[in-house]
């Protein structure tokens, strides 16, 4: 295979990830995993990838489960020195094709998941390497991602390994964060960003062990972190908090000091929830897999607002959040809506206090629509709908006119939904027509998907819908 644009000195991986006490357990996949046997697990995976022509600078996709073979996989190819893809191992056949076809790596990486059982943390996997006709890196990104896609198609993002390693000395900086000798018990997917660096690299880094739950229900995850004695914080988004909520008498857990959540923002009624079952902290953690963390406040002390991260330039252009940023992260053509002039457009509204520097994410910009002439912010709608007793989840979203999606804590009692929301939302804020559905769709990192498209192949509108008045 060709060489390539060389990411970076592949010596980063021993220096920032793999030293220190070899026998010191890293990594808690059911047993414990010294740094010792992750080492020797990440020359055998890179003797896999150079025997498949694998060399500095070239290419390759990793499309594995959550597993230590991912995890080897990962390190082995930057060790080696190459520019590593990773796409979700729950996409699809076509999906994963037209990925491919579009990155054009040079060796694909997958992976057979063996003795495969629902609501896996994580598996165990027989990797196959198989020759790609794709190319030597082009950029100098040590990782390509795919972007959640929540709200639309994925764009594909490039981080080098000085930008990964500038994000995990932010963590260092940041109070709150798991120490040496603690413990991260990880639900967030390592394919992206949170699961990725605030899991994985920072806890290696840090000499934090990473723990990850053989099953991912509400019981797996408790069970993980009983399973040892260090200080321990969950790590996880939203989804997780309202599956570790529906735990109605939780066993005692002295261990369990904290829990940070990424992703969407956390509903009041939800967060109060949590803290109120388990008595330890929430803390929130604003980010994008474009750079990372940018902003948390990991006490709750500022609550709703964030704290920006160490080193990090935040302003509000226009109601909107930009990032200080000297190079696009997109690869391809740069769309100047989204990075222009060192600045990412983060696409969310927010504000940042003149005095403190203290940031409030408003939500998305596209959930901000105009009825009427009025402003309406989606976001306020869809916490007012979410937060009726007869309402387990909703997305509301806009197209010709206001619609929810709900899903119903019993299908048999549909409530007054649309008489309650009069009383809480003026009429030109209220949604045109409710679809009662059974699931709501969700991103691989359980991010609710607020694509029309996505939704409206969901279900069908709850019958006898109301239309509020104009």
């Amino acid at each position: 295979m060709t060489q390539g644009v060389e990411p970076v000195d592949p010596g980063w991986v021993d220096e920032v990830l793999l030293s220190g006490d070899a026998d010191r357990p890293c990594l808690f996949f059911d047993t414990p995993i010294t740094r010792r046997e992750l080492r020797r697990m990440v020359q055998e995976r890179q003797a896999e990838q150079e025997a498949g022509g694998l060399r500095k600078g070239g290419s390759v996709a990793l499309c594995l489960a959550p597993s230590v073979a991912f995890i080897a996989n990962l390190l082995a190819a930057w060790r080696i020195g190459t520019q590593a893809t990773l796409l979700d191992y729950r996409l699809t056949k076509y999906e994963v094709d037209q990925a491919l076809e579009r990155l054009a790596p040079q060796l694909v990486v997958t992976g057979e998941i063996l003795g495969n059982a629902p609501l896996r943390g994580f598996h165990e996997v027989r990797e196959s390497y198989s020759p790609y006709p794709g190319q030597a890196a082009r950029t100098p990104h040590a990782v390509i991602q795919l972007s959640s896609g929540s709200t639309g198609p994925s764009k594909v993002i490039g981080r080098t390994a000085a930008d990964l390693i500038a994000e995990i000395h932010r963590y260092t900086q940041i109070d709150g964060v798991p120490l040496a000798g603690e413990r991260i018990v990880s639900m967030a997917s390592m394919v992206h960003v949170l699961g990725l660096v605030g899991g994985l690299l920072y806890g290696l880094h840090a000499d934090a062990q990473l723990a990850v739950p053989a099953r991912m229900t509400p019981h797996g995850i408790l069970d993980t972190v009983a399973a040892g004695k260090e200080p321990t914080t969950l790590l996880g988004v939203p989804y997780h908090i309202e599956l570790l909520t529906s735990v109605t008498s939780p066993p005692p857990l002295p261990q369990l000091i904290g829990m940070t959540t990424g992703g969407e923002l956390v509903r009041a009624q939800v967060h109060d929830a949590f803290v109120d079952r388990y008595g330890i902290r929430l803390g929130s953690m604003y980010g994008m897999t474009e750079l990372g963390v940018i902003a948390t406040d990991l006490f709750g002390v500022n609550r709703p607002a964030l704290t920006p991260a160490p080193g990090l330039t935040v302003r509000e252009e226009d109601g909107e959040l930009l990032i200080a940023m000297p190079a696009s992260p997109y690869l391809g053509l740069v769309d100047p809506a989204r990075w222009s002039d060192g600045w990412l457009h983060t696409k969310d509204a927010g504000t940042v206090e003149p005095d403190t520097g203290l940031i409030r994410v408003l939500g998305r910009r596209d959930s901000q629509v105009s009825i009427g002439g009025l402003k309406v912010d989606l976001t306020e709608v869809e916490h007012t709908l979410a937060a009726l007793p007869e309402v387990a989840s909703a997305v509301v979203v806009f197209g010709k006119a206001i619609e929810a999606y709900v899903v119903l804590r019993d299908p048999e009692k549909p409530g007054q939904i649309e008489e309650q929301l009069a009383a809480r939302l003026a009429a030109y804020k209220r949604p045109r027509t409710v679809h009662i559905v059974d699931e709501l769709p969700r991103t691989s990192t359980g991010k609710l998907v607020r694509d029309q498209t996505a939704l409206r192949q969901s279900g069908q509108p709850a019958p006898g819908a109301a239309e509020p008045a104009s």
